[in-house]
């Protein structure tokens, strides 16, 4: 019967490691395996990747296309869907949405959009929020406060 006391890995499957400069008797003694001479057979020696023989790599043959802008803000998105969890009459702010779970904590600024339902009432103060989401959580009595970033 197998078990896991007696699992052993097919005949031929598994070669031993190759040992470099244990004498010559191995087979892979003096040099090891390095030939003689040259930049290969140096320590530390060995292209880097992408390295092509001189040849001009790929990275700098392929054309360079727009920018990154350094002043762009990123969003954490939440939906009208997700503050329907929260209590009605609460205020909706960074901090409760981050101890809530409801945004991670690299998103530094807050954008509410319209995608689902709601029936709470809710003070909403966040830094962004959409058309349709601003309709929806005033149509169910709540109200907006969009703080200026």
């Amino acid at each position: 019967m197998l078990n896991l006391s007696n699992l052993s890995p097919q005949d031929g499957s598994r070669r031993p490691r190759k040992r470099l400069g244990r004498g010559r008797a191995t087979g892979h003694g003096k040099t090891s395996g390095r030939g003689h001479k040259g930049f290969k057979s140096r320590s530390g020696s060995g292209v880097r990747p992408g390295f092509e023989g001189g040849q001009m790599p790929l990275q700098r043959r392929l054309p360079k296309r727009g920018f990154t802008n350094i002043f762009r803000k990123e969003y954490a998105v939440i939906n009208v869907k997700d503050l329907e969890k929260l209590d009605a009459g609460s205020t909706v702010d960074r901090t409760m949405l981050l101890e809530a779970g409801l945004i991670k904590k690299k998103f530094s600024l807050v954008k509410v959009l319209g995608d689902g339902e709601i029936s709470k009432s809710l003070t909403i103060a966040v830094d962004k929020v959409s058309k349709t989401a601003r309709q929806k959580i005033e149509a169910a009595g709540g109200k907006i406060e969009v703080k200026e970033a």
